[in-house]
């Protein structure tokens, strides 16, 4: 028979880790101020490998519109600018020899709705996955009917899997409506 409290914790967590990844997800998308978190998907060849940037260069922020990264070992600028190239990051690189320095553009308005629509994607595509996971729930309750479980119980924690659903939208809609506000400030 199901246990509908560890099906009920197992749903919740997923869902979570759904809002969790949206979370991640907007703060790569950057909304005019400098983030480090924009450079997490650049990878850069050291030493014959692929690694995470991050790997061989310390990164800061100095200012708002400027992202500084200095590596490890100079020789490798050249292969941290052709990874930041290479990535969606889509800011050119510059270099004095020991630092390089990512200048910001300030977004203008139509940039900052496009912006403001790919977060509202990520979002939905968020909320879908939220959704499916308690529809598999739901299911999985149904079926636990036919294996004994009473229909009282069922609906209870259908109600109950309702709630926690509810309480995961709601936050994603928190996130989507912080990030949109971070990103039509000028």
């Amino acid at each position: 028979m199901i246990d509908v409290k560890q099906t009920l914790k197992a749903a919740e967590d997923r869902m979570n880790s759904a809002a969790k990844y949206l979370s991640e997800e907007l703060a790569r998308i950057r909304a005019g101020r400098a983030n480090v978190a924009i450079l997490d998907g650049v990878r850069v060849m050291s030493y014959g490998s692929m690694v995470p940037l991050n790997q061989v260069a310390n990164i800061t922020c100095p200012d708002a519109r400027t992202i500084a990264i200095r590596p490890w070992d100079r020789k490798q600028i050249k292969d941290i600018e052709k990874g930041i190239m290479d990535s969606d990051v889509g800011i050119t690189p510059e270099n004095n020899g020991e630092v390089v320095r990512l200048n910001l553009p300030q977004p203008t308005e139509e940039r900052r709705r496009e912006l403001v629509k790919q977060c509202n994607k990520i979002g939905e595509r968020t909320k879908v996955e939220v959704r499916n996971v308690r529809g598999e729930v739901k299911d999985k309750l149904k079926k636990a009917i036919k294996d004994g479980l009473s229909e009282d119980n069922e609906k209870d924690a259908e109600d109950q899997l309702q709630k926690i659903h509810d309480k995961i939208i709601k936050q994603i809609d928190a996130i989507l409506s912080e990030k949109q506000k971070e990103i039509m400030t000028v």
